[in-house]
């Protein structure tokens, strides 16, 4: 019996993220360091029949309308540049909290995107893919090939692959969906930081202490929104073994990085039981999950 072909889509850390200013279009550009998890959701197509879309998963309650899923919009945005493109039947199993910072749904597009390119034989470097990415939303192209990179703009330029050492690292949720256009609504300009990002050291200690200055310019927006990720923050400073403390994105998911995978695996146990109702994760950044 043939095995569907699958996709890892992991889930997308904002390390820094820099607001630079308001475009004329309404979006902002900003410059961010983008590190990927070990953390995923899993897309599988089964070829043939009309396109379709379901979703299992922990946090497929949340994923809203089929209809409007950022998998079925790279569908469309491909099917517009490649004549005759062949899909099928997605089946996605959602791991990674919605509206949560980690570009779940940008990394689900950026899967669907490279199945069906395997499907129609097209090489990961075709520009039709990567014009398809862009229409589909920011993040995606940053997705498309999950390496750690600079991104710049809103999220269409971005630099080449960076040689980011393995983080050992802990994400937390309050369990608070935030859309990032809310937060982006209480961002006053006064909250910009004025440090462009530097060269990345390749070693683990290195890159900690040289992230330590650079802030998620978001995190004072989104805390006005959610006053909880404000608690999360603390909490997790607190954590024996914390390194960094930041905020992912457009929030609520916060994480701090460690000196070890059991720094940060040691602080579970206390988290869930301190506050059974956030979503506690330890994960590796920079290390995404292999293929079975």
């Amino acid at each position: 019996m043939s095995t569907s072909p699958v996709e890892r889509a992991p889930a997308k850390i904002n390390l820094t993220l820099r607001v630079l200013g308001r475009r004329a279009d309404g979006y902002h550009d900003l410059e961010s360091l983008v590190a990927f998890a070990g953390l995923v959701d899993r897309l599988t197509l089964q070829p043939g029949g009309e396109p379709a879309l379901v979703v299992a998963g922990p946090f497929a309650g949340s994923c809203g309308p089929a209809a409007e899923n950022l998998v079925l919009k790279a569908y469309s945005a491909l099917r517009e540049r490649v004549a005759g493109l062949k899909a099928g039947r997605f089946a996605l199993e959602k791991n990674i909290p919605v509206a949560a910072g980690l570009g779940g749904g940008s990394a689900d597009a950026a899967a669907a995107l490279r199945l069906l390119a395997r499907l129609n034989d097209l090489a990961p470097g075709d520009p039709r893919l990567a014009a398809a990415a862009r229409a589909t939303g920011a993040d995606v192209p940053v997705c498309l090939n999950p390496r750690a990179r600079i991104m710049r703009g809103i999220g269409d330029e971005l630099s080449g692959p960076l040689d980011l050492p393995p983080l050992a690292a802990l994400l937390v949720n309050p369990g608070v969906a935030l859309p990032t256009r809310e937060v982006f609504a209480k961002f006053a300009a006064g909250q910009a930081s004025q440090k462009p990002i530097g060269d990345v050291p390749d070693k683990s200690d290195a890159a900690i202490g040289f992230l330590g200055p650079y802030e998620n310019d978001l995190t004072q927006a989104a805390i006005a929104c959610a006053p909880v990720i404000a608690d999360v923050i603390e909490r997790l400073r607190a954590a024996p073994g914390a390194r960094l403390v930041r905020m992912s994105g457009s929030g609520a998911t916060c994480f701090a990085l460690f000196a070890s995978a059991a720094e940060a695996a040691a602080s579970v146990r206390q988290l869930h039981s301190e506050h059974k109702d956030w979503w506690v994760c330890p994960t590796t950044l920079g290390l995404v999950e292999k293929r079975p």
